[in-house]
């Protein structure tokens, strides 16, 4: 089963919208989760004993309830546990994806005449304010850089800020490669999501560009 589940992800072409995908369904699992809880709450908890002091069946307490409460909460943990491993694995080959493309990009590149003019791809996101002492501020994005390529989030396939968002928020510790246009030249950093004093993993603001 489990062979077949990777050949299967091995051959899947992902993409943002999976991803976005993925996390919605995260998401809904822990609702349920919280909803399954918030009934055991109202009764005996995850632990409470369902037996009284003679060991007979307490007849306080909805039982069957209660056991199909706790099993569902293990079941969905153990679901949980597997979307997430499903969303880092869609993520990281996104980012192989992303970065295989730029050097084929970056390879063709070098075999164009001296002279062509290289056109680059219109910002969908600019840098509204960095913070001093922040992830963004060691990676060197400043204040008006306009951003054509942020981790597997590009161009072609931005929709919102929450694209950049979902990226960030599953690459905390990881280096991503950010594109930026900065005076009309093509500038690349590796920001590194993480805490720090501030607030946020990045310490920056972006802001979407109207297109």
């Amino acid at each position: 089963m489990k062979m077949t589940e990777e050949n299967s992800l091995e051959r899947l072409n992902v993409t943002m919208d999976d991803v976005n995908a993925m996390i919605k369904k995260k998401e809904e699992i822990e609702e349920q989760i919280k909803a399954y809880y918030d009934v055991l709450e109202d009764g005996v908890g995850v632990e409470g004993p369902l037996v009284d002091a003679e060991g007979y069946p307490r007849a306080d307490v909805n039982l069957y309830q209660i056991r199909t409460a706790r099993h569902n909460i293990s079941c969905l943990q153990n679901d949980h546990k597997a979307i997430m491993a499903e969303i880092e694995e869609a993520l990281h080959k996104l980012h192989a994806r992303e970065k295989a493309k730029r050097e084929q990009d970056q390879a063709e590149a070098t075999e164009e005449p001296m002279e062509q003019q290289v056109t680059l791809p219109p910002p969908f996101a600019q840098v509204d304010t960095v913070t001093e002492g922040s992830p963004a501020s060691a990676a060197g994005l400043k204040v008006g850089d306009e951003v054509i390529e942020f981790g597997s989030v590009n161009t072609k396939n931005f929709q919102n800020l929450q694209n950049i968002a979902s990226v960030v928020q599953h690459s905390e510790g990881k280096a991503l490669r950010v594109t930026v246009v900065r005076a009309g030249q093509k500038v690349q950093v590796n920001l590194t999501p993480q805490r720090w004093s501030g607030r946020g993993l990045l310490g920056c603001n972006i802001v979407p560009v109207q297109r």
